[in-house]
């Protein structure tokens, strides 16, 4: 006789009696004889770890059959559903947790079948986060108030363009490793110790590659972008702007892959939800972090243009080299692998689409009488990015959670408009709105603590005020909107949103944030709030 009860007291297994205290109220543990603990091994090892043997040496036994993962993540055999909703069912029977009575453990999977996580708890998950990314904006923007009167950015102002897209790669790689390792940690499917740390090292060797050449295509588009509205071309710019951008991308993505790493492994032991807390804390420093390797990089091989004209191209060449020994790592492992030959498309577009933002950027600082938006656009397009990886990652992982590859949900088929996303009390439609209504009061904390700081070169006048947050509030608006269907419309083309939604979702509010915040400044501008001089 069976019987599992999950939150009580008692879970009894076949050719077991095992007793467990979960509700916390101090019952001892029986001793089990070192027979009957074989025993209990040999029961729960199919459950959660021959199904994952059978999924690695599926493409083995079928070479030479399309096998449908080109995009990132392999379909569900025949019969998705039965398959799916059984999995989950037995993972959940040796769960020993309950709403957060006792450790979860690491081989079960965070969300249950049914279970809709409380408003109060979202809310206060996805706040702190939020408020620690923020300030993280802030920091950096406070950093490249400072620095855009350092030599090199006064000089070589392509560096302004490289800003938008360095700092983006914190959606291109950074928080598109969160949203994937957050839904393998939801779904159940970092089972296996081996197969979890397997699955961390080949996408952190995929996040580098990634990383190296997306900042030295950066630093092209940047050559190519500063060169064709003035007709000027340097060499020694050039390769300095190669060299910083490479470097930069390179020191950053590794420092960041392993604070990510941290955090969702932290996150599952302490019953979080990985997709509320880890694309915030991907960006909580990214910022900062990137900004001031960059920053510290291009004055260093400033300085050294005319004395060591050299020492650019030693740097730019030795990170190149980095790149096959971190392709050999990434390949060792089939989802990393696959990911290293199709993952380029939206980290390549998101890119250019972020190379853009920082066009805008360079020609709004080199104008005297706008020199204050450099201190806000990290914030604004810091914090849209972070909250639309947020509802990314969320609908992400309801979708793996609850459909099937190609197939989407009935309450999201037909056209999609607007009140779709918000209007509503499903999941997806909660946290939509709890994001949105963080929007004002998060910039309200965020502009307060500029002032403070004696930051930037604007007052904070009430015309300003009202002007930026509704800046902000249609970028955030915009960006849930987009993020709601292109989730969708990626899962029903075959395509994991993990690894192709976010990257473009933060590209986008690049663009849209500093696109936006030029207008408001040209905006007060015209209308005569003006102040250049404050923080000089």
């Amino acid at each position: 006789m069976s019987s599992n009860t999950i939150g009580g007291a008692v879970v009894s297994l076949p050719g077991t009696s095992l007793a467990v205290c979960t509700s916390g109220r101090g019952l001892p543990l029986k001793l089990i004889q070192s027979g009957r603990i074989t025993c209990l091994l040999q029961t729960m090892v199919p459950l959660v770890y021959t199904k994952l043997q059978e999924e690695r040496l599926a493409p083995a036994e079928g070479a030479g059959k399309p096998d449908g993962h080109q995009n990132g993540f392999r379909p569900d055999p025949p019969h998705p559903e039965g398959r799916r909703h059984s999995d989950r069912s037995a993972r959940a029977s040796v769960s020993l947790a309950d709403n957060g009575d006792c450790c979860y453990s690491e081989t079960d999977a965070l969300l249950s079948e049914g279970r809709l996580e409380p408003l109060l708890a979202m809310a206060l998950q996805i706040l702190l986060p939020f408020l620690l990314a923020g300030f993280g904006t802030v920091s950096a923007g406070m950093v490249l108030d400072v620095v855009q009167h350092w030599e090199a950015f006064k000089n070589v102002t392509e560096i302004f363009i490289l800003v938008p897209a360095l700092l983006g790669l914190k959606g291109n790689l950074e928080m598109t490793l969160a949203s994937r390792l957050s839904t393998a940690v939801n779904v159940g499917k970092m089972d296996s110790p081996i197969e979890k740390w397997n699955l961390i090292i080949g996408n952190l060797a995929l996040k580098q590659v990634q990383a190296t050449v997306v900042g030295f295509l950066a630093a092209v588009a940047a050559v190519v972008l500063g060169w064709i509205p003035e007709g000027k071309f340097q060499m020694s710019h050039a390769v300095l702007l190669c060299s910083s951008s490479v470097a930069t991308a390179f020191i950053a993505s590794l420092l960041q892959g392993f604070i990510m790493v941290g955090v969702i492994v932290g996150s599952k032991k302490t019953g979080i939800n990985p997709d509320n807390v880890a694309t915030p804390i991907a960006a909580s420093f990214g910022d900062l972090i990137t900004l001031a390797i960059l920053a510290w990089i291009s004055q260093g091989l400033y300085s050294c243009l005319d004395s060591h004209p050299y020492v650019s191209s030693l740097v730019c060449a030795f990170f190149l080299c980095l790149t096959p020994v971190c392709i050999v790592i990434s390949s060792k492992h089939p989802a990393s692998r696959t990911l290293l030959y199709s993952g380029w498309e939206p980290v390549i577009t998101a890119m250019v689409i972020s190379s853009i933002g920082g066009l805008i950027l360079d020609k709004t600082v080199s104008d005297p009488n706008l020199a204050g938006i450099v201190v806000y656009t990290p914030v604004i397009n810091g914090i849209g990015g972070n909250l639309v990886a947020i509802q990314a990652s969320r609908i992400s992982t309801y979708l793996h959670f609850h459909s099937a590859p190609g197939e989407i949900p009935e309450e999201a088929k037909g056209c999609y408009y607007p009140c779709r996303t918000f209007c509503g009390t499903g999941a997806n439609h909660r946290s939509a709105q709890v994001l949105l209504l963080l929007v004002i009061p998060g910039h309200l904390i965020f502009l307060y603590t500029i002032h403070l700081m004696k930051s930037g070169h604007t007052t904070l006048t009430p015309i300003f005020t009202t002007v930026y947050l509704a800046a902000a509030l249609l970028q955030v608006f915009a960006l849930l909107c987009i993020a709601d269907w292109m989730v969708h419309f990626m899962w029903r083309s075959g395509k994991d949103p993990d690894s192709f939604s976010i990257p473009y979702l933060t590209a986008l509010g690049d663009l849209l944030g500093t696109a936006l915040l030029a207008l408001s400044f040209h905006f007060l501008w015209v209308i005569g709030d003006q102040d250049s001089d404050v923080g000089d």
